[in-house]
């Protein structure tokens, strides 16, 4: 077997070993395949995968790669990171030790996310969504074994974490989200199916789950030790995940730094814009208009699609003037609702299926429309859809690169949240906020993302409290108190993923300034080889 047959082969068996473990991570990419799968969240399950990627990895340090063309290089660099960061992943299932309703990290949560994401086109769907509900019984079950065994092992969860893991678990007990996919015209039929399975064996394991978390909440972290570091390898975990987030081999120490400086670099534009915008020119004086001034608030759910979708039509028209890419695929704008929406991000983007069943969508979470500012709608909006995720991960699936590098998300989060800060900045460039007001509302958003390298650095490495961290987002962002809330129970059910936004946008705009290359030719070289590491990235920007 040549070395680059090699090379496809363990992309391949890294790929199958990812997506069985977190099939409900596969459903949101888009894919079909794992859809029948619920995954097994036993410390067993764990451990043989991490078996099985440290094998991998050992098999790619051996490989010839003297013998790979330069294109394959870039795959044996990307798909190196991937192993290691899956291989820390199962080894230290953070997860585990951070039980929450948190999107995309929370096993529990990945049920409300995932399953109504599923479309039924057939009989073949059909039959792999009724597998995954009758799956996801013994999915619950060894959730709440995997709970007590984690108490166990010196590794207990969050009180933060554990209420808002039961209020998903009440919301999934009222809610029929998880009926969705039998809403088409094609899923009509298995809806009494699933509703038997639903209301005979989902609900009654859903209520045994929150039985369970309410005996681990009589022994949980509490608010001052909300930090992973708090528990056994914790420390160990950490630096695995700051790894893993930022695909760099920068210390949490230095990210921390990166993140202080950045808040610092920002006063000089917030006096500024701030100055045209309302004639405030100090941060906390912006801070409280853009927060408390209702005026500035959307007016309904609404209001709030329609201002975005506005602000997407106008980032589609101008995408020409730094894209080569063509016609961009259509991005739908929905409200996020039922159980998904305890837990959730404000916002969030989800692909489109594979198989053209569903569209991308960019969800917002609109349920407090009327209490929720909307200066950043514009800044949300690029950052999320077009030029942000939609635009890039749609480019990625039009690419040739192999199947296995072609759907990533989390896995390499510096680049798919670096390059969504990154749009937000890019906007700009491109003269498209509309007014002062939402260029405070993209500076809010960067303070917001600089100020997350400082607070999940300060938890999970430094052991600050969850009140200490909060005041942090309090006096050095723009933040609401509820988005404030959200966003540091966010961070503490998923240490380390924060890091990587900041760290991405700072590393495009420094091999943008680089690379010498104009917009359009600097752009193609970001997105032409797919989803990447920061370090490989790099080779091939300032390679092009």
């Amino acid at each position: 077997m040549s070395a680059a047959e090699r090379l496809n082969e363990l992309g391949e068996r890294y790929f199958r070993t990812q997506h069985t473990l977190e099939p409900f991570n596969s459903t949101l990419l888009g894919l079909s395949e794992f859809d029948h799968l619920a995954g097994d969240p036993s410390i067993a399950a764990g451990a043989a995968a991490a078996e099985q990627f440290a094998g991998i990895l050992g098999e790619l340090d051996v490989l010839e790669v003297a013998e790979l063309s330069g294109d394959q290089r870039i795959d044996h660099g990307a798909l190196t990171e991937l192993v290691r960061g899956a291989h820390g992943d199962a080894t230290h299932a953070l997860w585990a030790a951070s039980i929450s309703g948190g999107g995309y990290v929370s096993r529990q949560g990945l049920i409300f996310q995932a399953v109504p994401a599923m479309t039924i086109t057939d009989a073949d769907s059909a039959d792999r969504y009724l597998q995954r509900l009758r799956a996801i019984p013994a999915l619950i079950d060894a959730l709440a074994v995997r709970g007590f065994a984690e108490e166990a092992r010196g590794r207990r969860s969050t009180r933060v974490g554990l209420e808002q893991a039961l209020a998903q678990v009440q919301a999934g007990l009222t809610h029929d989200s998880l009926l969705d996919p039998t809403t088409s015209p094609a899923g009509a039929p298995y809806r009494q199916q699933a509703t038997d399975v639903l209301n005979q064996q989902i609900r009654p394991a859903l209520e045994a789950l929150a039985l369970a978390h309410r005996g681990l909440l009589a022994r949980a972290r509490d608010d001052e030790q909300v930090g992973i570091r708090f528990v056994e390898g914790g420390e160990a975990g950490y630096a695995d995940a700051v790894r893993r987030h930022t695909t760099t081999t920068r210390s949490a120490e230095e990210l921390h730094q990166l993140g202080l400086d950045l808040i610092d670099e920002l006063r000089g534009r917030w006096s500024e814009v701030g100055g045209r915008a309302f004639g405030l020119t100090d941060l906390p004086a912006i801070a409280a208009r853009l927060r408390e001034d209702p005026a500035l608030r959307y007016t309904s759910a609404e209001d709030m699609i329609s201002r975005c979708e506005t602000a997407l039509a106008k980032a589609q028209s101008a995408a020409g003037r730094a894209f080569d890419l063509g016609s961009i695929p259509p991005c739908r704008i929905e409200s996020i609702s039922g159980a998904d929406a305890e837990g959730s991000a404000a916002a969030y983007y989800r692909p489109a299926a594979i198989d053209g069943s569903r569209p991308g969508v960019f969800f917002l979470t609109t349920a407090q429309a009327s209490e929720t500012p909307g200066y950043d709608c514009e800044a949300l909006t690029f950052h999320e859809a077009v030029p942000g995720h939609h635009l890039q991960i749609s480019s990625q699936l039009q690419i040739d690169v192999p199947h296995w590098r072609r759907f990533i998300d989390t896995e390499l989060g510096a680049y798919t949240e670096g390059w969504g800060l990154y749009a937000e900045r890019l906007a700009d460039d491109l003269g498209l906020y509309s007014d002062d007001v939402q260029l405070l509302g993209m500076l809010s958003l960067s303070a917001l993302r600089a100020a997350r390298l400082v607070v999940d650095t300060g938890m999970h490495a430094f052991g600050w409290s969850r009140s200490a961290a909060e005041q942090y987002m309090r006096e050095n962002t723009t933040a609401t108190e509820i988005e404030i809330r959200s966003e540091i129970i966010r961070y503490i059910g998923w240490p380390g993923q924060a890091l990587g936004y900041a760290t991405g946008r700072q590393e495009l705009l420094r091999l943008r300034d680089s690379s010498g290359l104009d917009l359009t030719e600097f752009h193609r070289a970001v997105l032409g080889h797919g989803s990447l590491p920061l370090t490989v990235l790099a080779e091939v920007v300032l390679g092009a």
